[in-house]
């Protein structure tokens, strides 16, 4: 799983090299959802189950609650990023997703919270050029060139000083999507005989990554091929040094990390690669970035392990106690499903969206012994491997699994949730090659807009369903509370938001009380939209039906407005966010 991420900072406007629509997802309330609790430790426990036993008729009323006074979690506001497939590099993509304005319009969005400043950008788009604006780079592109060789170009590009958007023809497109459609078929030929050819990064290339990520005010962090090994094992830094070499002579800001999923060595170079020799690879990569005065304090992130087995785990213990000080965060990956055997009922089951919290714990057991207080990313994250299936997961119902992981991840402190993809080869991705926003986007535009990175404990009380002894129970509504997003200026600091994801084929009722009670809510109820029920490729919003308006522009995500008091009736399979307003929570008054 060869990847680009990336996330922009709060506030930030992305410029013209983005796709604009898209990048409204990434905007400022970029943070997390809630996590749902019992006590103010509830960041630590599973979500609280709420269903009826076994023999209760009617309908049960759900009493909810939210500690206001002080948040559990703080998480970073670089929270939540999105991964790009190296494979645009291959296929030709790179260069429609930096130039095309439908493409640039939906990354520009993804970022944006602030309509009005939205509204000024999207002037500036029309206009096909996009003024640089003086903000800092706090969320990153990550690119994760495992197998890529970077060689030098006779037609380098220079750093552009202003960032263009280019249109191609229909008919350009039209041949893009045939090649990257074959392109598609011969990396599925090489995951299914584990055999994988090189993809050689040229400077050109690489020029181009880079203006992708500054004129979209991104960070970008790449990932220099480990496969590259000497004959006692050690890495081959000589290719990487001359990647660094270039990049410092254009003076690119760029941040570091060293191979991806480095369990799988010896599938793919016949040689395996324990902990301890990893550690010292990075090391040696530390030592390098010093000798660069460009890079000297550059950040570096790492191992970027796959899911945490055994085996996983004795190769991450014997790498943070040779390199736990060399990087500034702990990376790994997890795919909850094998994309070439899901099943659209799948997705339902609340024993796989519980398998990310057993990996969590795992993980932080690791981190906090070796290296105590070091940050942990999830550093790609999807509903199936394999490049996932078609109609599936990239439909509603895989957004139940990404909406549960974003609180899961938020209440149990992982410092940033990396999305594998914004568009690349498989279906996984949040756009498909038109660059239509699939279920996802939405989802992940919502959480953008609404949540902040204060996380809240919930406090729930109904009627419950006992645990059988040695079972842990699944429960099928999960709830999350968070601070709205202090960069949403249609709601008053002290506001919180709400997001409820609801697997039951019934619909439940909630009342809120306490300091909730009697408050105006805003509801953003999302559904699937169309025949296709859970398997559909659209959404609607409290009823309205979303898509793009044209090329640059998304709809108005308008909530509907409740009335104080009024009881929440979440409809079965559906995820909703709710924003409680005027609140006045002494938790989020202040940033």
């Amino acid at each position: 799983s060869e990847l680009i991420r990336g996330f922009l900072p709060s506030g930030m406007p992305c410029p013209s090299s983005c796709p604009p629509g898209l990048l409204a997802l990434m905007a400022p309330g970029l943070a997390l959802l809630a996590t749902f609790s019992l006590s103010s430790q509830a960041g630590d426990r599973r979500a609280l189950p709420v269903e009826k036993p076994p023999g209760v008729k009617g309908r049960t009323l759900i009493l909810l609650d939210v500690n206001t006074k002080s948040p559990v979690r703080i998480i970073s506001e670089n929270f939540l990023s999105l991964q790009l497939d190296p494979s645009i590099i291959h296929d030709g993509w790179l260069d429609f997703l930096r130039d095309q304005s439908h493409s640039f319009q939906l990354q520009r969005f993804f970022f944006f919270s602030n309509l009005e400043k939205m509204a000024e950008d999207l002037i500036n788009v029309r206009n096909s050029v996009t003024q640089r604006r003086p903000f800092g780079k706090d969320y990153f592109l990550v690119f994760m060139a495992q197998e890529i060789n970077i060689v030098r170009s006779d037609i380098a590009l220079d750093k552009q000083k202003g960032c263009k958007i280019a249109q191609h023809p229909d008919i350009m497109l039209e041949l893009q999507r045939e090649k990257a459609a074959q392109m598609h078929l011969v990396l599925l030929k090489e995951q299914f005989s584990n055999t994988y050819s090189n993809l050689t990064l040229t400077a050109r290339s690489l020029d181009k990554l880079y203006n992708f990520a500054d004129c979209s005010g991104l960070h970008l962090i790449f990932a220099l091929n480990a496969l590259r090994r000497n004959p006692n094992n050690s890495w081959n830094s000589s290719n990487a040094l001359s990647l660094l070499k270039y990049s410092a002579s254009k003076k690119y800001n760029i941040s570091w990390e060293l191979g991806n999923e480095p369990n799988n060595y010896r599938t793919l170079i016949g040689r395996s690669v324990n902990g301890s020799q990893l550690g010292k690879d990075y090391m040696q990569l530390r030592s390098l970035l010093q000798l660069i005065r460009t890079y000297s304090r550059a950040s570096l992130y790492g191992p970027n392990i796959g899911r945490p087995r055994k085996n996983v785990i004795a190769l991450l213990e014997g790498f943070l106690k040779a390199a736990g000080s060399a990087v500034d965060a702990v990376t790994w990956q997890h795919y909850y499903i094998d994309g070439r055997v899901a099943k659209v009922t799948d997705f339902l089951k609340t024993r796989l969206l519980d398998t990310l919290s057993d990996q969590i714990r795992k993980i932080q057991q690791v981190v906090n012994t070796y290296t105590p207080g070091k940050k942990i990313w999830l550093e790609g994250v999807g509903a199936t491997s394999a490049g996932g299936m078609n109609n599936l997961s990239d439909s509603y119902a895989a957004g139940f699994l990404w909406l549960n992981t974003l609180g899961l991840l938020a209440s149990r402190g992982v410092d940033v949730v990396v999305r594998h993809s914004f568009l690349d080869h498989g279906h996984n991705h949040l756009v498909d090659q038109n660059f239509n926003p699939l279920p996802d986007y939405w989802l992940s535009l919502l959480y953008k807009r609404l949540i902040g990175p204060k996380v809240l404990a919930i406090h729930v009380a109904g009627l419950q369903r006992k645990p059988r002894p040695g079972r842990v129970i699944r429960d099928k509504l999960r709830i999350y509370a968070h601070c709205t997003s202090s960069h949403n200026h249609n709601y008053v600091r002290g506001s919180i938001t709400l997001y409820i994801i609801n697997l039951h084929r019934s619909r439940k009722k909630i009342k809120l009380a306490g300091t909730l009670r009697d408050k105006t809510v805003h509801q953003y109820l999302l559904q699937p939209y169309g025949k296709d029920g859970l398997h559909s490729r659209s959404v609607q919003l409290n009823g309205q039906p979303l898509a793009m308006l044209d090329d640059g522009t998304l709809p108005e995500l308008k909530p509907r407005p409740l009335r104080a008091g009024r009881t929440l009736v979440i409809p079965p399979l559906t995820m909703s966010f709710y924003v409680v307003k005027n609140v006045n929570a002494l938790a989020c008054r202040y940033r």
